[in-house]
Order: C-alpha cells, then structure tokens, then sequence
C-alpha cells in the first residue's frame, strides 16, 4: 500500500512535470503518469518537424521516467476534445476580432477534466501537475496562489479550474525555482531532462504562424476579408489591411504599412472591417469587462474589490478595483493606464499572491470616455 494513495500525474515529457512525477513517487505516492495527445502537426498543414508536449518523443520520454521509477503510464488521446473546444474557439475568437489564449483554454476546460475523468476510472483520489503555482484552502474554499519562483509563476493560466477540481490537485513545485528543480533532475541522473529545451508555442501553430493556420483552417478566409482599412481612432483613412482577423491589439511589427513613424493596433472592427492605428500612448486604457467569470478565492464579489490585475501571461499587474456587475461579469478599473488591453485574453485578479479568479477580456474603455 502507498503511503499517502494514488495520483494520477500529467507528463508531457518536460522537465517540470516528470520532476513533478518523481516528487510525488518519493512522497510515497502511488504515481500514475498519463500523457496528452491534442494534436498531430500533420492536420496542422505545417512542415516543422513535430516537438512539444504532443511529440513522439515527449511521450517516449514521459513513459521512460515511468519505467525507470516503476510506475504505470498511459496515453491519453483528447484529440477530438481538443479540436472541438480549443481549435474552435481560436479560429472563432480571431473572426470575432479577438486575440484568443488557447492554453488557458486547454487547461481550464479540456486538460483538468479529461485528467479527473480518467483519474476515476484508475480509483485515484488527487491528480497533479508541473505547473508553478501552489494550492491553498481557506473558509471554505480552494484556490491557487502564486509560484515562488515569480518568473515562471504559472498561476494566471489556472484561474478557470473549478472548486470541484481544486479540491482535487496537487502542484508539487509551488514552493520550488527552477533552478533547484534543474538541480534536482541532475542528482537523480536525468540528464537528458536538464539539457531538454522548452516549448513556448501554441501546439497547433508551430511555426507560431497563426495567420497562415486561420488560412488553412478556413478556406477563402483571406479573400473575403481583404482590402478593409487601416485607420485611425479619427477615421482617417491611412492605406488597406490584409483583413481583421489577422491583427492583433498592440502590434507593430508586420503590419506592411510605413507612416514614418512607429504605430501599433489600438482596436480591432470587425462589422466594419477596420484596424484602427495609434501611437503608444493611444494603446493605454484604464477600465474593461470582463466576462465568463470564474472565482476562486471568494464565491462572490460583494462589494468594490482592491486587487492587483493581470491582463496577459507576462504582465506583471497593475492596481484595479473590481466589480461584480452579474454572476459571470466584473468590471475593473485601473488606478493608471495598462498598454494594449487585448480583448480575448484573460484578465485575472490577484490579491496578494492569492487568485480570486478571471475571466474573458470583453471590452477595453477610458473612464474619462464613459463605458
């Protein structure tokens, strides 16, 4: 009998989770490791040799640590899910006129219930991961709380994970740096973990190309939507665009227009067909709304909330009152201006390290502007 019951783990065959793995098996864990496939690079249309979590090779590494420490591993294919729910989303999020993250997106709604669903058919009680946040229960409630290694911190992307599932996960290297897991990897003699490079791309767009993956993925995108203007917060008409979906808030780079100044995306119009141009200080909004509500931390926002808000993955957080306008909805306001609030995000609010919860990024505003 193990020591404290058994665990499903997910590997993509990287350092973290398989660091995550072997923790847990030292622990005195039952370990059972399950690797993902969400995606084939062949159905992507691209010719990049295929690497990442989805790849022959993680799953081969993945199954060798299980081998070497004596635990059962499994491979699970989510393919269908994935491409129904996560693919779907991005391709629409983009026609919408929005900038979609789709691994929150997997996280949050394909990757924790395909784990929790097989985690009952193997009579595991807990599942874990390799993610850099830790987990907290108070009145009540459960939550997740930053990572102490604050560049790899990975709270942001586990703000959708329901109570239900929290009560459930482990994440082991909350408490740990990188580098003492490096370090950890290299005492027990996996080497090739330690010198293994890290994936950041979407694994579906691998040469992070995702103008020509919207392409591929919906024949006669390009010509349909080609030939909208350029313009600018005035109206100005300033040269065409290849159409709206393949822009984002914030761009500057690959616009294929020269002003003779830098300029960058400031919003994006899809009835219209328009990408509107500004200069940086265009870019700065101080308020949004935020939809598709998940809480963690309280189970609801009664009154105005100081709160420190992140609105993409490596922001480090600006100071916002938030408020809960309906279940699903919250409005935040920003004490000073946060450059290139992108609808289609995630918005996530944090009190102290703590994540009360997130949401979608709907709309960005000016306060001084109304709503």
């Amino acid at each position: 009998m193990s020591k404290h019951g058994r665990i499903l783990v997910a590997m993509s065959g990287g350092i973290d989770s398989s660091l995550a793995a072997v923790m847990l098996h030292e622990q005195g864990y039952e370990v059972i490791g399950m690797t993902m496939k969400t995606w084939d690079y062949a159905s992507s249309g691209s010719s990049k040799k295929e690497t990442g979590c989805c790849s022959l090779d993680s799953i081969n590494d993945a199954r060798n640590i299980a081998v070497e420490l004596g635990f059962p591993h499994y491979i699970l294919d989510i393919r269908n899910e994935f491409g129904d729910y996560v693919i779907d989303h991005f391709t629409g999020e983009y026609l919408e006129g929005r900038t979609p993250n789709p691994c929150v997106l997997c996280n949050t709604h394909i990757k924790w219930d395909a784990l929790l669903r097989r985690a009952d058919r193997l009579d595991c009680e807990f599942i874990a991961t390799g993610h850099y946040a830790n987990m907290q229960f108070n009145n009540g409630r459960h939550y997740v709380s930053k990572g102490i290694d604050t560049w790899k911190d990975q709270s942001y992307v586990l703000w959708g994970v329901s109570q239900e599932s929290l009560a459930r996960t482990k994440l082991p290297l909350g408490y740990l740096h990188k580098s003492e897991i490096r370090e950890m990897a290299r005492q027990r003699g996996f080497i090739d973990l330690v010198n293994k490079s890290e994936s950041y791309e979407i694994c579906f767009v691998p040469d992070n190309d995702y103008r020509g993956f919207l392409k591929r993925r919906i024949p006669g995108l390009e010509a349909e939507v080609a030939g909208g203007n350029f313009v600018y917060e005035d109206g100005t008409v300033v040269g065409k665009h290849e159409g709206y979906p393949f822009y984002t808030v914030g761009q500057r780079k690959g616009l294929g227009i020269a002003l003779g100044r830098p300029v960058f995306v400031t919003e994006i119009r899809k009835d219209s067909n328009e990408v509107v141009l500004g200069d940086l200080p265009d870019l700065f909004r101080d308020g949004m709304h935020v939809s598709k509500l998940n809480l963690q931390k309280y189970a609801s926002i009664e009154q105005p909330l100081e709160t420190v808000t992140k609105v993409r993955y490596k922001h480090d957080g600006t100071p916002a009152v938030i408020e809960q306008t309906e279940p699903d909805r919250i409005v935040a306001r920003f004490h000073d201006g946060v450059n290139g609030i992108a609808p289609g995000q995630a918005a996530v609010f944090y009190e102290g390290d703590d994540v009360i919860g997130g949401g979608w990024i709907m709309k960005s505003f000016r306060q001084d502007r109304g709503f």
